[in-house]
């Protein structure tokens, strides 16, 4: 079985590893741009060794950020910046990936630090909110309008707009989001679903907007390139999105091309029960890959090397994402190869710190 430092190819792209950073929203940016703090804190991930750096999730529309803090996708040049880092990450040996998102009723909300779980009001910053139906995320949110068929065929080409910028920029995956109770996980819920159309009901329905945004994604992103999706894979609440409604999407993004799905959880009810422990989620990874063959990646509470290993030999999932613990450091990478005996390649401009006959990566010639 493959390791944790063991080469992943994923179409023409070869992940140097199985680390990767999972996205991790920074609540920085100003109009979606990136800036300083940006560069640094994904440069130093790829710095570090993760194999796959992931942007935090990006807006497709200036009204699907999370925040007014968000970064965005949606101009031309929010790219400039953008696509200096992912410059940056690949001449560090790590592949560049940028997650796309849109926010849906989630939208509009202060950064977390300021303690807050409400809807920002247009004094404030805020914006009108939108969502599959008029159903408000819990008390405290805005109830958001529902979008109209017209609207949502302009989001999925927002998405397909997205990803072109992302590959112009030099991004070589792209990521979807559609877990954690934004737009597309909106819509896959009975909870946050109550359509009449084509877009809700039935399994076929909520699940249309996804396939459908996979497939204008596809026609923009290259063959050549990995397409990777973040699901939530349950809802962890009676009637909601669950475990085999998420093998059953699985099994239709594979041939629309998908080539591997991002495990993840929740997100959609406010006060679900989750079983939050380590590696909490990993088995919904475990079992979308045995009952799909779908390669998949577990997220959640993954802080030491020999549990991520674990996870990679035992054929649990094919990667690993990392985000708390590689805010804590961002060198976890190379710490986890001293401990787990692999030799892997430091920087130049490291080296005096690493174990004795450790090689140097070098940036590439211009």
């Amino acid at each position: 079985m493959p390791h944790l430092f063991e080469p992943l190819p994923l179409r023409s792209v070869t992940l140097p590893n199985r680390i990767t950073v999972s996205p991790m929203c920074e609540y920085s940016s100003i109009d979606g741009f990136a800036n300083d703090w940006h560069f640094v804190h994904l440069g130093s991930r790829a710095v570090g060794g993760a194999g796959l750096v992931m942007t935090e999730a990006a807006a497709v529309t200036p009204e699907g950020r999370i925040s007014p803090q968000d970064l965005g996708v949606w101009r031309d040049e929010h790219m400039e910046v953008l696509g200096r880092i992912a410059h940056f990450i690949a001449r560090r040996g790590s592949v560049p990936g940028v997650q796309i998102a849109h926010a849906g009723r989630k939208a509009s909300t202060p950064p977390p630090w300021e303690g807050r779980n409400d809807t920002l009001g247009e004094d404030e910053g805020g914006w009108e909110i939108v969502a599959p139906s008029a159903l408000a995320f819990d008390e405290e949110s805005a109830v958001p309008r529902a979008l109209t068929q017209e609207e949502i065929s302009q989001a999925v080409a927002a998405f397909a707009d997205a990803a072109r910028r992302a590959l112009h920029a030099g991004f070589r995956v792209v990521e979807i989001h559609a877990a954690h109770g934004y737009l597309i996980h909106q819509f896959l819920s009975p909870i946050s679903n109550e359509r009449t159309d084509s877009y809700g009901g039935s399994f076929e329905n909520r699940t249309r907007l996804a396939r459908e945004i996979v497939s204008a994604v596809r026609k923009v992103w290259p063959d050549e390139l990995p397409l990777l999706m973040r699901v939530s894979c349950t809802d962890w609440f009676d009637g909601g999105w669950d475990l085999e409604q998420t093998v059953e999407l699985v099994r239709q993004l594979g041939p629309l091309g998908v080539d591997l799905v991002d495990c993840s959880s929740g997100g959609t009810v406010p006060h679900a029960k989750i079983p939050i422990g380590p590696g909490y989620q990993t088995p919904f990874a475990e079992e979308i890959r045995r009952r799909t063959g779908m390669k998949t990646g577990a997220v959640g509470l993954i802080t030491a090397p020999m549990q991520a290993d674990h996870i990679v030999r035992t054929g649990q999932a094919d990667i690993v994402l990392l985000a708390r613990e590689l805010l804590r450091d961002p060198y976890w990478p190379l710490k986890a190869a001293r401990e787990l005996r692999h030799v892997v390649a430091w920087p130049a401009q490291y080296l005096r710190a690493a174990p004795r006959d450790t090689p140097a990566y070098l940036p590439e010639p211009e």
